[in-house]
This record gives structure tokens, sequence and C-alpha cells, in this order.
């Protein structure tokens, strides 16, 4: 089993990149993310890589983070999810993003890979919402900010009604939900009205 592989960028492709090492080159499936940190033709080239092992075929994808492959193992875990399916929900939301996606139950952000339909996003939601909440969501697109302790508990209450105004007023729920939980984690007042928290949302959204 190739879990690693490391030589110099042959080419990168649409959704592939042609790794040599030794003089073999290996075709390896890598996410916009990864492809975009690849580098030229001819730059060294180390990526962490899943083996996915068929009868009629044998398909690397690589990775260039750890955490990337984690959510990729994270998203093949569940039923109905195959490995390009995974990598179609990581094209469209990386690492930084998909963890606050799931989350906050953002459906259509899910929704918009391809071969992923209505029933499929809300499987993958309810499967992984527990196991999301285990890794480290610190990195936060916009901007902002989210120390890990935030994603303890969901919003309810005023927090929920502050993230259902920032979806009307046409926020992303997974940014909506990841800037009122900044606010909350750095109120002093645990009694915040919602005006008051949507105001403060509003100011980590536009940092």
């Amino acid at each position: 089993m190739i879990s690693k592989l490391t030589g110099i960028l042959d080419s990168a492709h649409d959704n592939f990149v042609i790794l040599d090492v030794n003089g073999v080159g290996y075709q390896v499936f890598c996410s916009n993310t990864t492809l975009s940190r690849c580098g030229q033709q001819g730059d060294p080239l180390s990526l962490l890589i899943d083996t996915n092992v068929r009868e009629d075929a044998i398909t690397l994808y690589g990775f260039m983070s750890a955490s990337e492959q984690e959510w990729f193992r994270l998203l093949t875990s569940v039923q109905g999810v195959g490995a390009k399916a995974g990598m179609a929900i990581l094209a469209l939301c990386p690492p930084e993003q998909l963890g606050f996606a799931i989350a906050s139950g953002d459906k259509a952000a899910i929704q918009r890979a391809d071969g992923v339909g209505p029933k499929l996003a809300a499987r993958i939601l309810t499967e992984l919402k527990d196991k999301a909440a285990k890794i480290d969501l610190s990195a936060k697109p916009k901007g902002v900010s989210m120390p890990a302790a935030a994603n303890e508990a969901a919003p309810s209450g005023v927090e929920q009604d502050a993230v259902s105004a920032l979806i009307n007023l046409g926020y992303q729920r997974s940014d909506a939900y990841a800037a009122v939980m900044q606010v909350k984690q750095k109120a002093e007042n645990d009694n915040l009205e919602v005006g008051d928290m949507i105001r403060l949302a509003l100011q980590e959204l536009s940092v």
C-alpha cells in the first residue's frame, strides 16, 4: 500500500498530476487545493497518498496536507460517498471550510459537489457532525479566526436566530455560523440580544 510519494512534478492536469519518482510516472488525483500548491513542472513534490484498489484499477489520491487527507477518509467512510465524490466535495469545500459547513448543517455547500444529491448531502451532515467536532476548526475563511473550543456546542436560541438573520442577509450558513460562534466565544456577557449578536457577527465577517 502506497502512503506517500516524493519525486518531481512531471505535469499537472485538471484533476491529477504525474509525479516522477525515480523515473516512474505515477498518476495521482488531487483536489484543487492540492493542485494549487504543487508548484511548476520540474519542482520537487511530496504527496500523502490514499490508494484505492478495485478489480479493474488501482487509483492514487494525493494530498498536500494531513487535514485534507483526514477529511477525505471521513467523507469516504459515509455510505454512498466514493473517492470521486469525496474529491469533488473537497474541490468545492477545502478543509478550512468543510468543517464549518458540516458543523453548521450547510447542506447547500455539500450538495454543490458533482455526484452529491440532497439525500447524500443530508447523510454526510448527519454521520459526520460529531466526527467533525473532533477536527480543529481554527482556520476560517474570510479572516474569521475560530477558537477550537467554540465548536463544543451548536448555536441555539439567540445564536440560532442570529445565524438565520445573517443567512437572510446573503451570507453562507457556514460563514454565519462561524462568525456567531466567534462572537459567543469572545462575549463577556452571555445574555447578548439578537441585534447585538448580529452586529458583532457582521464585524467578524468584515475582517
